[in-house]
């Protein structure tokens, strides 16, 4: 499934003295099988994007094409298109309202008129992607949960529809860090088993780690498009852009300045290893 943003445009309060531009024709394709990352600078347009994706907003102009279909056309079944393509919203868990586990997670499948037997399957295999054991936690208040935990149950929610593409609009947020790594485990496994997944993330990190394409927005423009690796190394319009870049891609720097011999264009933790220990070896050989 592909979807394409041709020449998207979305403007608030239109006509008004409180007009404002948080989309300027904004053309990509997100391809059967991203992992894309969708980066920018707080206000910069990323959240009004990403509703576009599911047809939450119109926009003021452009189209937004899922399999070729417009999300927003006269005729097309807008509610068809959007079971494909799962939002899950930031601090999702604030959205939580059923009085047990199973019954949260069932609450869109149930919507559908799915057979019991058929919304049971989906929240047991909802619950199984996120970790949550169905046995100890389909029968407690999501109320009772840790918040990393409340916010397995919401995502848990978004994947009982069976979406083939997930956004994710900051995924991590105000998570502790054990809690951001189960999160982000979770999401690499979902695209490692045939999920389109959409990222808006502010970790550099998280992005180099996780991410096969990037999506740079500045000033509700679009700025870069491409592989992390090219990103990454485009390091002054990262910083102009207000990102930065990943802190193996700092560290490269930093280490050619003093000399050491490495490409410039290293950009996770584990491929500056991989090069700093070849070097090791040559240096001491046995």
């Amino acid at each position: 499934m592909s979807i394409q943003l041709k020449n998207l445009t979305h403007v608030y309060s239109g006509g008004t003295a409180f007009e404002s531009v948080a989309l300027h024709d904004i053309s990509f394709e997100i391809r059967d099988g991203d992992f894309l990352a969708l980066v920018g600078h707080t206000g910069c347009g990323k959240s009004t994007l990403v509703q576009h994706l599911n047809g939450l907003l119109k926009p003021t102009s452009g189209q937004v094409l899922v399999d070729g279909e417009d999300l927003n056309g006269e005729h097309v079944d807008r509610r068809k298109l959007r079971m494909r393509i799962g939002l899950v919203f930031q601090y999702p868990e604030y959205q939580l309202f059923e009085e047990t586990v199973a019954k949260d997670i069932a609450f869109g499948p149930k919507n559908l008129g799915l057979s019991a037997a058929e919304i049971e399957e989906r929240v047991r295999t909802a619950m199984a992607q996120v970790h949550l054991n169905y046995d100890k936690y389909a029968r407690r208040s999501p109320f009772e949960l840790s918040g990393g935990q409340m916010r397995r149950v919401a995502i848990a929610g978004v994947l009982a529809m069976q979406p083939k593409t997930l956004i994710l609009d900051e995924p991590t947020a105000g998570l502790d860090p054990h809690g951001r790594d189960r999160i982000l485990g979770i999401v690499r496994e979902l695209h490692q088993s045939g999920t389109t997944v959409v990222m808006v993330s502010h970790s550099m990190d998280d992005v180099a780690r996780l991410a096969t394409r990037v999506v740079v927005l500045a000033h509700g423009s679009l700025l870069a498009d491409g592989t992390p690796r090219e990103i990454f190394r485009q390091r002054e319009m990262m910083e102009e852009a207000g990102l930065g870049v990943p802190e193996a891609s700092r560290l490269v720097q930093a280490l050619r300045a003093r000399g050491l011999d490495l490409p410039d264009d290293l950009y996770t933790q584990d491929e500056l290893y991989d090069h700093l220990l070849r070097l090791w070896k040559e240096a001491n050989p046995c």
